[in-house]
């Protein structure tokens, strides 16, 4: 089994951990768009093109599903894509998890990028998913870059200016954003310091990975051997996972796995 993912960058490494933990022996194709990153500012016909360009190079590899693990581009460019391959290749978008943090009940915050926050498309999960839940949505300026290059100092500044912004009886923080998922825990801890309960965070990966498997007719077999292929992409070039990539847990996991390039 072989499973592509498609973002502008590291964000897709949430999604692809996920996919390996369920399948340690899929092979995966990591491609991402460095020359053209962020996508978030772009038109929707600019990210719908890079999106597609992403999609293209990892659909030369064969792969059995393509995972579009990325807000910005399942937003703007899910359509586009699966008319480009589907039925042949199944492709899987990324949704915030707005329904299961209503249905926990209390208060719930939605993190995304500026661009995101307070779009329509938000708008309408919130509506048809929100469950009538109270729900803050919370732009964060610049916690994708700062993720993006591993940028310690920005990451901490801009996950502090989003919990400045989050009620402070929430529940649940919904990460609409797959780069959010690489730094969950400073999330979590930035929303309730000083020893106050957690707050449960909800992400997608998971969600996206399980997908996958049942758009392609597999199973989750997390104790089969670890034997799945890395294959990355860097703007449609053969490469490796770019450095910024090991600054977190999951791109050290994914690189550890042997590669074929």
């Amino acid at each position: 089994m072989k499973i592509a993912l498609v973002d502008s960058g590291i964000g897709l490494l949430a999604a692809a951990t996920a996919v390996r933990e369920l399948r340690p022996d899929a092979d995966l194709v990591l491609s991402s768009d460095p020359d053209g990153l962020p996508w978030g500012p772009r038109t929707p016909q600019d990210v719908t093109a890079r999106a597609l360009a992403a999609a293209e190079a990892a659909a030369a590899h064969r792969p059995d599903a393509l995972v579009i693990a990325c807000n910005t581009a399942s937003v703007c460019a899910l359509p586009a894509l699966r008319a480009r391959f589907e039925p042949e290749l199944p492709v899987i978008g990324t949704v915030p998890a707005i329904k299961p943090a209503a249905a926990a009940g209390g208060t719930v915050a939605i993190w995304a990028t500026p661009a995101t926050t307070g779009s329509p498309y938000q708008r309408r999960l919130i509506a048809d998913f929100g469950a009538g839940a109270p729900v803050t949505e919370v732009p964060c300026p610049g916690l994708a870059d700062a993720v993006q290059y591993a940028d310690e100092g920005a990451i901490e500044r801009a996950v502090a200016a989003a919990a400045a912004l989050t009620p402070d009886d929430v529940r649940s923080v919904v990460l609409g954003c797959t780069h959010y998922e690489l730094v969950a825990d400073r999330i979590r801890a930035a929303v309730r310091p000083g020893g106050r309960p957690p707050v449960l965070l909800y992400g997608s990966a998971g969600a996206v990975a399980a997908q996958a498997l049942r758009r392609t007719g597999e199973r989750p077999e997390p104790d089969a051997t670890r034997t799945g292929a890395l294959t990355v992409l860097l703007s449609g070039r053969a490469s490796e996972l770019p450095q910024e990539a090991l600054a977190y847990p999951e791109g050290r996991l994914l690189s550890g796995v042997g590669a074929a390039r």
